[in-house]
């Protein structure tokens, strides 16, 4: 029996929302990556401290993980996407957590375009399997019962190929 971890960061609930329904799907486990410092989530100051993290390439400090992803086989890492890439909590993820020889499918949630999200995350995370991967506009404003099921048969669908 593989071990399945889905390991994300969110920061309105959108990542969370599909995050949950991959974990329900595959009967995986949940890492949710927290700042120690988050940002506020309301305001147009998000934007500009958030697109400063991201230009700047910071690693904020995490919380401590309650899980450890080495002991996984196959991780769904998941992100919103901000300034067109991932965000600075999964930056400080992947230096801290060097994943190798893993099966790997990412997921992403935005408000328009997932930019280069998905491939620098690839470029983050060498050495591992990609399964697959998938990105959601907004899926707690858009029809989240269908993006729910949609998450599901996505997840199922990828185990196959492990």
């Amino acid at each position: 029996m593989v071990k399945i971890l889905v390991c994300y960061y969110s920061f309105e609930g959108n990542t969370h929302f599909i995050a949950e329904h991959i974990a329900r799907a595959v009967n995986g486990e949940l890492l949710r990556l927290v700042p120690v410092k988050d940002l506020h989530s309301k305001g147009g100051a998000k934007y500009f401290w958030g697109g400063k993290q991201v230009t700047f390439r910071q690693k904020p400090a995490l919380t401590p993980y309650d899980k450890n992803p080495a002991d996984y086989d196959v991780l769904f890492v998941g992100t919103p996407v901000w300034f067109y890439t991932f965000t600075p909590a999964l930056r400080s993820f992947f230096s801290q957590v060097k994943l190798q020889g893993k099966w790997i499918a990412l997921f992403c949630a935005h408000g328009g375009s997932k930019g280069k999200t998905l491939e620098n995350m690839k470029k983050a995370l060498p050495g591992n399997q990609f399964l697959g991967q998938i990105d959601f506009m907004e899926p707690l404003s858009n029809n989240p019962e269908t993006c729910g099921k949609q998450v599901a048969d996505w997840a199922q669908g990828l185990l196959i190929k492990c």
